[in-house]
């Protein structure tokens, strides 16, 4: 099968195709390969996008948006006169890149990889999904950045089974990640960035540096340069951007260079050693930053097979003696690193048509103990029933997607939770897996789990456990995207900062509980997706975690109602 993968920029794209039966291969466009993902607007409403509209951007700068990927919470870019859906600004860059892979197999392609941001949500991605439709593409799959880097990396043989630290730092953001390498596939451990760091904002810190050396010459025309108010300061600004981003990239290979002004102000000569002092205090931040994401993760730098660099910054001589002096390893990164996460889009593994479009901090191939017949599949013994809601049809694809959901909550959740830490001891022994039974409980989740494993079909889930560093877990499920997760070695307080992750900007309910000589307590929320209850006893390293796709209606009280009244021990 002939496979497209666009890595989608802030500033540029890069396309990878794979087909014929041969290697994927970089796709050059305008004889690059690494196309502008600017776009303008033509008289006539059209977007033309990469090195035609930088050309055309000279006559008209107004009409022209050099980054539209930075600006995709605005809904609409004003172009000129024009008010430009930023789903079809999206899509005229998609489609761009989607046309020379027609061109060069004399066919659509019959299958495209998109990557995103770690942190995007359901909101940012329906927007990519959307455009990525209006550019023509028809079996579309989205994913994590950090994921499609890590798969990458293992592609080049580093892939034993150890984690990979990813840092990405890109045009528009910082991003970082912890990702898990299993043979099913990968899963984002951890993740976290920065929204206002990226090559624009050192090109911005630069730009500053030089206005602070040349503006006393003329502080009125350096204003205008600022804030453009004709078309020809526009011209002007465009013209100089463009050579201090020059001068940047120099400098990762030079120690000084000219950067030259537009009159009346004279050429300015910048030092490596004076970007550098600039750049120093943000990129200190992001290393660490990544550091923090990798405790979260349960790990240390030692623990990882690798940290990797990603994106045209990394190039900076500082950034590899500033990440080897915070964490203690020496990052690694490539001739190309532009190009890495479009290449590892397509080692990613999505398998058939029933793995779906991944969200965010989502295992690509989540890892699962064979045999493990898929919850739709599973006939369940008495189970529990939601609250009544208005019943309508539920497309299969619906509920291969909640396992999905569901796997990507509980890893990337409890990920959070194998931090150093203790917990008051029990009656129950918490800190043992000896006696299980069938199902897989010890009697420290069968305390917690009270009479559901009674009432619905339940599975040991160690394969998750033994990458999430868990004890022991243990899932089940309801059916029709209904499923709780038991996991031992986890506690609420652990894993509620991460709920908050899974239900975007919905509000939490918290609360108590007591039942069946437990007492502990409970945070609910419900987000566009998937409503969730994370449930555990105060007295014992044992969490819970309920995820419902069934949220039409429904507001967080209905599921602490379905809480209390079918999960809560009694």
């Amino acid at each position: 099968m002939d496979v497209l993968s666009i890595d989608f920029g802030t500033s540029s794209t890069v396309g990878v195709l794979s087909a014929f039966g041969r290697g994927p291969r970089a796709i050059e466009v305008d004889g690059s390969v690494t196309m502008s993902s600017a776009v303008f607007v033509n008289d006539d409403g059209l977007l033309v996008v990469g090195q035609d509209a930088e050309r055309r951007a000279r006559l008209d700068p107004s009409r022209f948006e050099p980054n539209p990927k930075r600006r995709i919470d605005e809904g609409v870019l004003r172009l000129g006169a024009a008010e430009i859906p930023i789903t079809d600004a999206f899509a005229a860059v998609l489609r761009r890149m989607g046309e020379e892979a027609g061109r060069q197999l004399g066919r659509p392609p019959a299958q495209t990889r998109i990557s995103h941001p770690a942190g995007w949500g359901t909101a940012r991605q329906d927007v990519l999904r959307a455009a990525a439709t209006k550019a023509g593409f028809t079996d579309v799959r989205l994913i994590p950045e950090p994921v499609a880097a890590a798969a990458h990396y293992a592609s080049l043989g580093n892939s034993d089974a150890a984690p990979i630290g990813v840092y990405d730092l890109g045009a528009g953001t910082f991003d970082c990640a912890v990702v898990g390498v299993t043979r099913q596939g990968f899963a984002v451990l951890a993740e976290d960035g920065l929204p206002d760091l990226g090559s624009l904002d050192i090109d911005q810190a630069l730009l500053v540096h030089i206005g602070r050396a040349v503006s006393h010459a003329d502080p009125a025309q350096w204003q205008r340069l600022l804030r453009p108010q004709s078309t020809v300061d526009r011209r002007t600004r465009r013209a100089l951007l463009q050579d201090v981003r020059d001068a940047k990239e120099s400098l990762s290979r030079h120690a000084q260079t000219h950067v030259p002004m537009p009159e009346p102000f004279g050429d300015v000569l910048v030092s490596r050693d004076e970007l550098e002092a600039l750049v120093r205090p943000s990129l200190l931040r992001s290393a660490e930053l990544l550091g923090a994401t990798i405790r979260r993760a349960g790990l240390s730098p030692a623990q990882l097979a690798g940290v990797y660099l990603v994106g045209g910054p990394s190039r900076m001589p500082l950034l590899a003696t500033l990440l080897g002096r915070q964490l203690g390893v020496a990052p690694t990164t490539q001739d190309q690193p532009e190009t890495a996460v479009a290449f590892g889009l397509h080692h990613v593994p999505l398998g058939t048509a029933t793995d779906l479009t991944v969200p965010a901090f989502a295992p690509v191939r989540p890892p699962v103990t064979p045999p493990r017949p898929q919850p739709w599949q599973q006939q369940a013994v008495r189970p529990p029933q939601p609250p009544p809601e208005p019943r309508r049809n539920t497309k299969p694809w619906l509920i291969a997607l909640a396992v999905l959901v569901v796997v990507a909550i509980v890893v990337t959740v409890i990920v959070l939770a194998t931090r150093d830490g203790s917990a008051a001891q029990s009656t129950v022994d918490c800190t043992t897996t000896a006696q299980r039974d069938q199902a897989g409980f010890t009697p420290c989740l069968r305390s917690l789990a009270g009479s559901v494993p009674d009432r619905a079909t339940c599975q040991a889930a160690d394969a998750v456990a033994q990458l999430v560093h868990a004890k022991a877990a243990v899932t089940c499920s309801f059916g029709k995207g209904n499923v709780v997760s038991y996991y031992q070695g986890v506690t609420v307080d652990a894993i509620e900062a991460g709920a908050k992750l899974q239900i975007g900007d919905g509000a939490l309910e918290r609360g108590t509980w007591d039942g069946g000589g437990l007492h502990g307590r409970y945070v609910a929320g419900l987000g566009r997706v998937t409503g969730i209850v994370l449930f555990g006893a105060d007295d014992r390293q044992a969490a819970a975690l309920y995820v419902s796709l069934d949220v039409r209606g429904r507001r967080a009280d209905d599921l602490v109602t379905f809480f209390t009244s079918e999960l809560k021990p009694s």
